[in-house]
């Protein structure tokens, strides 16, 4: 009888240690941690929908960021901000958009298929007209009219932002309507850029930033001061993520120093 009372009082004292422990031991010999506690997103595979004219620094970029979180893997959709915003209103499995636009993250987002406490400016850009090396400078917009300029490319006004601010610029400047014979209407700015560095187009409207990253062109021209409305490019995770605390850490990660200095570097302008 009094052996069988020392068993039980062992067996009580061992479960109050059982209880009070903040971890269990695993089969493996790691700790695994109690239910209350909580841990940095570190694993699972994000999608990433971004404009074509980030994709310089988002490859510069995921290195970075998944030396953070090396269970993480990340996978690019770079295109024009006005398609990538019709695929996640189609239901693509993305996590995070970032857009050359805010007309495409504002629509996203008056739809519900943001989270809104993520959506912020994060870039700003301009507008300038290029050519090849080989291509005579000109002096004023207005000299696109010149019988010796054939084609000129731009972003498709419909779908690519870049297009778009295109558009803007020559219709203050009064030059849409008499240069539309030349136009040459591509599917995302870094076609237009393409189109220009093999001289497939004479002139092309790019963002800045897509001129920098070339060797085979030359920035003619800059548009004109209060031509066109401010270049922000907003970033912001998908409601509808597969791995939305992973998301939100890729997009805070998008406004740290760190990734600041990445963005300078390709001539983005960050407004954080």
């Amino acid at each position: 009888m009094k052996r069988l009372s020392t068993l039980s009082l062992l067996l009580v004292l061992g479960l109050s240690l059982t209880a009070c422990s903040p971890a269990t031991v695993s089969t493996t010999g790691g700790s695994v941690p109690s239910s209350g506690q909580t841990s940095t997103p570190a694993s699972g595979s994000l999608q990433i929908s971004a404009a074509a004219s980030l994709s310089d620094a988002m490859e510069e970029l995921k290195p970075l960021f998944l030396a953070k979180h090396s269970g993480a893997d990340i996978s690019f959709n770079f295109g024009s901000s006005g398609a990538l915003q019709q695929q996640i209103e189609q239901g693509a499995p993305v996590d995070v958009f970032v857009s050359a636009g805010q007309k495409q993250m504002t629509a996203l987002s008056d739809a519900g298929l943001m989270d809104p406490s993520t959506v912020k400016p994060l870039l700003k850009n301009e507008v300038v007209l290029i050519a090849p090396w080989s291509a005579a400078s000109l002096k004023e917009f207005k000299d696109l009219g010149q019988d010796s300029v054939k084609k000129i490319g731009i972003g498709d006004p419909d779908s690519v932002p870049a297009g778009q601010y295109a558009r803007e610029v020559l219709v203050n400047l009064q030059l849409f309507e008499p240069l539309t014979p030349k136009f040459v209407f591509a599917k995302d700015v870094r076609e237009v850029l393409a189109w220009v560095e093999t001289e497939a187009v004479d002139y092309g409207i790019v963002y800045e930033t897509d001129a920098i990253i070339s060797s085979k062109v030359q920035i003619v021209l800059k548009a004109p001061e209060g031509s066109h409305k401010a270049i922000v490019y907003p970033a912001g995770a998908v409601k509808a993520a597969k791995q939305p605390d992973l998301a939100k850490a890729f997009v805070d990660f998008l406004f740290t120093d760190e990734a600041k200095a990445v963005f300078v570097k390709y001539g983005f302008t960050p407004q954080y």
